[in-house]
C-alpha cells in the first residue's frame, strides 16, 4: 500500500510518498480504509522535529482519519467490518491503510462526511476544549478569534455561537473575512489597529475570553485589549513567532493566560474528550457547528498542502483522499 513516509525530521519536501507494509491487526486494533485524512498543522510541526513529540523515524504522519473498517482484531466489540467509522491517532493517517486502537476509534452517524468527521476531530476537538474546559465560556460573554478562517478559527466561532457568545472574528483578508462572517462571527475586522478596534467594539471593556492560534504581533496588540476577568487562550504561533507576555497587564487588568494543549487533554482526560465528542457530534447533526472543507486533494500532494497550511495559506480544513476512492 502507499503511504507518506518521513524517513527523518526535516523539510516539507522531504516527505517520500511510498510503498509500505500494511500494518498488521492486532486483537485491540481497527484495519481502517481511509475516504478521508486530515491536514492539521501539527502534522508539519512533527515532520520538521518541531513538535512536542518526536516520533522514531522513519513514520508515517497523520492523526485523523474517517473511512471504512476492512478488519478488526479479535477483541474488538465496538466496530466491525463494513462500518463508517473514524479515528484519532498520534501517527500513521498518512496511509491507504490505517490501524487504530479500538479506543480511538469511533462510529460514524449515518450520512455524516468523512471529512467533516475529520475536522470535528482536531479542529473543532482543539476549539471545544479551548471554549468548554478552559476558558469557561459564558452565554453573553465577548469572544475574539484571531486566525478566524483557519480550521481551528471558524470551529472556535461556530462553537461560541452553540454556547450563547457574541463573537468578534479576526481575519487578514477580505475573503478570509467572508468566510468568517458566513461561519456565524457576528463582527469581523482584520489586524490593523487591533487593540483599538476590539476595545471600541467592546465600548472599552475589552473581550473576555480571546482565542489566539497565531501569537506573534497579533499576540502584542490582543492582550493590551482584554477585559478584567478575561481569558486569554494560547493555542499556537502560526505566525512563526512565539511572544512574550508583559505579565504587568495581567495584574493591572486581572486577567488569566491560558495554555491549551488538545492532545495532552486527549491523553489525560479521555472520558471528557468523548463527552465534548459527543456533544460536537449532537451539534452537527443539529446544525449548529459544520466545518468549511475548502479541498480534497490526493494523497500523493501531501507534502504541497502541508506547505500551505503552514504557510497560513489556506482556509478552513483539508484533506487528503487515498488513490481510488
Amino acid at each position: 500500500m502507499k503511504a507518506i513516509v518521513c524517513e527523518e525530521f526535516g523539510p516539507l519536501d522531504t516527505l517520500v510518498y511510498r510503498d509500505i507494509e500494511t500494518p498488521p491487526v492486532k486483537d485491540h486494533t481497527v484495519l481502517i480504509r481511509p475516504e478521508a485524512i486530515g491536514v492539521n498543522y501539527p502534522d508539519g510541526l512533527l515532520v520538521q522535529g518541531l513538535y512536542q513529540m518526536k516520533p522514531p523515524t522513519p513514520f508515517v504522519p497523520g492523526m485523523e482519519v474517517a473511512g471504512v473498517v476492512e478488519e478488526v482484531g479479535a477483541a474488538v466489540k465496538n466496530v466491525k467490518p463494513g462500518d463508517r467509522v473514524a479515528a484519532l491517532c498520534q501517527i500513521g493517517g498518512y496511509s491507504e491503510r490505517v490501524s487504530a486502537p479500538q479506543k480511538v476509534v469511533f462510529p460514524l452517524p449515518p450520512g455524516m462526511d468523512a471529512a467533516d468527521a475529520c475536522a470535528l476531530m482536531c479542529a473543532y476537538g482543539t476549539s471545544h476544549h479551548a471554549l468548554k474546559q478552559r476558558a469557561v465560556l459564558k452565554p453573553g460573554e465577548t469572544l475574539a478569534v484571531l486566525g478566524a478562517a483557519g480550521a481551528t478559527g471558524i470551529a472556535a466561532i461556530q462553537i461560541a455561537k452553540a454556547m450563547g457568545a457574541r463573537v468578534i472574528a479576526v481575519a487578514s483578508s477580505e475573503e478570509k473575512q467572508r468566510i468568517a462572517k458566513e461561519s456565524g462571527a457576528d463582527e469581523v475586522i482584520g489586524y490593523d489597529n487591533l487593540k483599538d478596534q476590539l476595545k471600541a467594539l467592546t465600548d472599552g471593556k475589552g473581550v473576555d475570553v480571546l482565542f489566539d492560534p497565531v501569537g506573534g504581533d497579533a499576540f502584542d496588540a490582543a492582550c493590551r485589549a482584554m477585559g478584567r476577568g478575561g481569558r486569554l487562550l494560547i493555542i499556537g504561533f502560526a505566525s512563526g513567532r512565539i511572544p512574550e507576555l508583559p505579565v504587568n497587564l495581567t495584574l493591572v487588568k486581572e486577567y488569566s493566560v491560558v495554555g491549551v494543549f488538545w492532545g495532552s487533554f486527549t491523553q489525560h482526560e479521555p472520558d471528557v474528550y468523548a463527552d465534548n465528542m459527543r456533544e460536537l457530534v449532537g451539534w452537527y447533526l443539529e446544525g449548529k457547528v459544520k466545518p468549511h472543507i475548502e479541498g480534497r486533494y490526493p494523497l500523493a500532494e501531501a507534502p504541497q498542502i502541508l506547505k500551505r497550511v503552514l504557510g497560513r495559506g489556506a482556509t478552513g480544513k483539508l484533506v487528503l483522499v487515498p488513490e481510488g476512492v
